[in-house]
């Protein structure tokens, strides 16, 4: 009985104040345009992406789990037409479900990035994206908890609860930069910050008057750094860094993994690694990488005060990628700017 009061309370602060973190995976480094805009198009070893993400958490306190999924692809553009630099052009779709569909949300990302060369061992990127997001609560499945008689919850007993709407769309907008460097073969480094929702979208399935405030989204400030160290012809190191502050949330990510060449020729890959959200939770990892498909798997250990809830059962979560070329002549001819084996 605990844990439904504990879930209803957290769906009751989702829909009455809506400004708190926004969605996320825990595989960051897996999910380009939404980590980044000026991620858009800067695809190191390939000419176009396509990608699917899938998380799933919460699913030892709730009955039904709380579910975010994205597909999304990128491509280069006039890399031909534009001396030392390229367009690219991406968009994402992500769809979040809490519990059962009491609260669900659907968002459609276009983005669109720049990419300019600065000698030839620096990249320079600035990007954008802006989309449509819908944001709906389904009011028949929801309890509050003043309909608690003491013994169940009682849909009957009214609640001060009162919505405007159970549905709200807006308009969201993004910024990001991004630098490469890539000194030699062995070594590359990548980092790069971002700023969501400039425009500060309204959200809110109540009128400003019943809260007393106009509920906004505020933005987000996102910064990243990962590197990637060639060791020798069997071995490569990719640490990296995650950091995103929203209002009073805030989120540090650090960790890396490993890539191991198995078939010796780089076309068959193990990777293995392990990354720790600060007083939250220990996020290893296991993946899979076959020519130009990569199958990469975490789970969030929950290491905070949820732990005596969840057990430490937290969130486990899928990236599938897959990398490709315009043509086998553009695989022939382009030199990948990461390491590769």
């Amino acid at each position: 009985m605990f844990k439904r009061i504990l879930v209803l309370s957290m769906l009751v602060g989702f829909v009455t104040i809506v400004h708190g973190q926004d969605l996320h995976f825990s595989q960051f480094f897996n999910s380009p345009l939404t980590t980044n805009p000026a991620n858009t198009g800067f695809i190191p070893d390939a000419d176009y992406r396509i990608g699917a993400n899938y998380r799933n958490q919460w699913a030892s306190i709730m009955n039904t789990p709380y579910k975010t999924m994205s597909v999304w692809g990128d491509a280069q553009v006039f890399r031909d037409r534009i001396e030392s630099g390229w367009l690219g052009l991406g968009g994402v779709i992500l769809r979040d479900v809490a519990g059962s569909g009491s609260l669900a949300s659907t968002k459609v990302y276009g983005s669109i990035a720049y990419h300019q060369m600065l000698g030839t061992a620096h990249l320079l990127s600035a990007g954008f994206n802006v989309g449509w997001a819908n944001k709906r609560v389904n009011l028949n499945d929801l309890k509050f908890p003043d309909q608690f008689n003491g013994t169940f919850f009682d849909s009957n007993i009214p609640t001060s609860v009162v919505f405007e709407r159970g549905s709200i769309n807006y308009i969201d907008m993004q910024v990001g930069l991004n630098y490469a460097f890539f000194p030699t073969d062995q070594l590359y480094i990548n980092a790069g910050v971002s700023a969501m929702h400039l425009n500060s979208p309204k959200e809110s399935f109540f009128s400003a008057d019943s809260l007393g405030i106009e509920n906004r989204i505020m933005p987000r400030y996102t910064a990243f750094v990962n590197a990637s160290i060639k060791m020798n012809d069997e071995l490569i190191i990719n640490p990296m860094g995650y950091y995103s502050r929203q209002a009073s949330a805030s989120e540090l990510v650090v960790g890396g993994n490993l890539q191991y060449n198995l078939s010796g020729d780089g076309e068959i890959q193990l990777i293995g690694g392990a990354y720790y959200r600060l007083n939250e939770s220990i996020i290893p990892m296991v993946g899979f990488s076959w020519k130009n498909v990569k199958l990469m798997f975490t789970y969030d250990a929950t290491m905070s005060s949820l732990k005596q809830y969840n057990n430490s059962r937290g969130a486990f979560e899928f990236a599938l990628i897959n990398n490709g070329f315009y043509s086998d002549y553009n695989g022939d001819r382009r030199q990948s700017l990461c390491p590769t084996f």
